[in-house]
């Protein structure tokens, strides 16, 4: 639990960091193509903060389910791909950086199955 809620602040942080970054550091260096790219990655890495901390929350009800573990891990490693991949390619404008988006994506759809199952099977 403490360690979901931990990655789950340092993640909402960043994004925040990020956000700001691009909001104000980024506008005149980027192109709106590749700034769009960089909202896109500093939002699903709010959202999927936001999820770690639901996870925390969860695993405080049900601290032996490993489907809420596993859920919390692959937030986070979408997180990495997802939004990682998201914020190299609009600074690098390095386009097969984008064929790494899916994987995060993918991680962050199993993410939230799991937790569904694990609601059902442990809530």
């Amino acid at each position: 639990m403490k360690t979901f809620i931990i990655i789950g602040a340092v993640n909402a942080f960043l994004a925040v960091a990020l956000g700001a970054f691009g909001a104000h550091g980024l506008k005149d260096r980027l192109e709106p193509y590749y700034l769009d790219i960089w909202k896109t990655g500093v939002q699903y890495q709010m959202f999927h903060a936001a999820g770690l901390l639901v996870i925390a929350l969860l695993l405080g009800k049900a601290a032996t389910s490993s489907l809420f573990t596993w859920s919390g891990w692959l937030m986070l490693i979408g997180i990495i791909f997802f939004s990682g991949s998201l914020y190299l390619l609009s600074i690098t404008k390095i386009g097969p950086l984008g064929a790494i988006t899916p994987i995060g994506g993918v991680c962050f759809l199993a993410a939230w199955v799991l937790m569904m199952i694990g609601a059902v099977k442990n809530l």
